[in-house]
């Protein structure tokens, strides 16, 4: 394990973390109202914690974003299949999930290929993802781990003891509904080789190219058009297309993500800067997609319009500061004028 002893200001930063998690995955987005504020004391042992590990498990094994990438996936698919059984109830919290995913289900897989896209997509950039880049936006070592082992062992304990709770509140909340043996078995097999597939990962992103990365702001424009293009998919076009093309569209937006981000990220001045463009430019996605979410939710519109406008507001502020505090520290991302090749970055 790498040494955590001089990591400056790392207990703020875990808290930070744990915290922000839940408040851009259900806050953010408009599926938790103000009014239920509360209930963060809920989510942070799952989101806080569980993004919380997601990030010390890669920076302790020297790895980088693409194992959180990966554990984000996995994760997405653990609180989503386990602990609430979205993925397999079709009526989970009352709301027709057989009908409105009908269009591409696999009776295989026991769930939806578009439901499956939705819940990665989801948990694994903002649940898991934007959190991160953004609290490592603030410190001047972001690959540096925050806990030791004895941090580990209680970060995954408060993991565990929150999943099991939430996963018994859903029971009783989803009419004691339980999934089959087929489905536990197909989503045990999809989590575990998410997280086996992270840890495959090797160390080194490979070699630098010698062509110079875009400029940040326009890695950041890119991140809030592709995020942008699948909630404004979700939100306009579900009820007009067939299911399969709404999936082969996810589909050809992840792929444009995969391509800019593996060609971009090899750039010689690839950095800090970069990150924290792309996790900001995600981060605003949210806030817009927020408003139409809330709005079909069950709270009341002025209390939806107003936690959306207040944590909106959050978010712009926190951006602002993530890339003020990314710029004051790029002298240690370019250190000399010369391409810092940083293999867990």
């Amino acid at each position: 394990m790498n040494d955590v002893r001089s990591t400056p200001h790392r207990w703020r930063s875990v808290l930070t973390l744990i915290v922000l998690a839940p408040l851009v995955g259900e806050f953010l987005l408009g599926n938790t109202p103000i009014s239920d504020l509360g209930a963060l004391l809920l989510f942070i042992p799952l989101y806080g914690c569980g993004a919380l590990l997601v990030r010390e498990a890669a920076r302790h094994t020297g790895r980088g974003w693409p194992t959180m990438l990966l554990l984000g996936a996995a994760y997405g698919l653990f609180e989503e299949g386990p602990v609430d059984q979205m993925l397999w109830n079709p009526h989970y919290g009352g709301v027709p999930f057989g009908l409105v995913y009908a269009g591409t289900h696999v009776p295989l897989l026991g769930t939806s290929v578009a439901l499956l896209q939705d819940v990665v997509s989801m948990h694994m950039i903002w649940s898991i993802c934007v959190p991160i880049a953004l609290v490592e936006a603030f410190g001047r070592e972001p690959q540096r781990p925050w806990l030791g082992r004895i941090g580990l062992g209680v970060t995954g304990l408060v993991f565990a003891a929150g999943s099991l709770g939430l996963a018994a509140l859903q029971y009783a909340y989803n009419d004691a509904f339980m999934a089959s043996a087929g489905q536990w078995t197909v989503g045990a097999v999809l989590i575990v080789g998410l997280v086996a597939a992270a840890f495959l990962v090797g160390r080194s992103p490979g070699p630098r190219s010698l062509a110079a990365a875009p400029a940040p702001w326009r890695a950041g424009c890119a991140a809030f058009a592709l995020t942008s293009a699948y909630w404004a998919g979700q939100e306009l076009l579900r009820d007009h297309v067939p299911d399969w093309a709404l999936a082969l569209g996810w589909l050809l937006l992840a792929a444009a993500a995969l391509v800019l981000g593996l060609r971009w990220s090899r750039g010689c001045d690839w950095g800090a800067e970069h990150r924290v463009a792309v996790a900001v430019g995600a981060l605003l996605t949210y806030v817009w997609a927020g408003f139409p979410q809330a709005a079909d939710s069950d709270a009341p519109f002025a209390v939806a319009v107003t936690g959306n406008a207040v944590f909106g507001a959050g978010a712009l502020v926190l951006a602002w500061a993530a890339v003020r505090s990314v710029r004051r520290h790029r002298a240690d991302e370019r250190a000399g004028g010369q391409c810092r090749a940083d293999g867990r970055a």
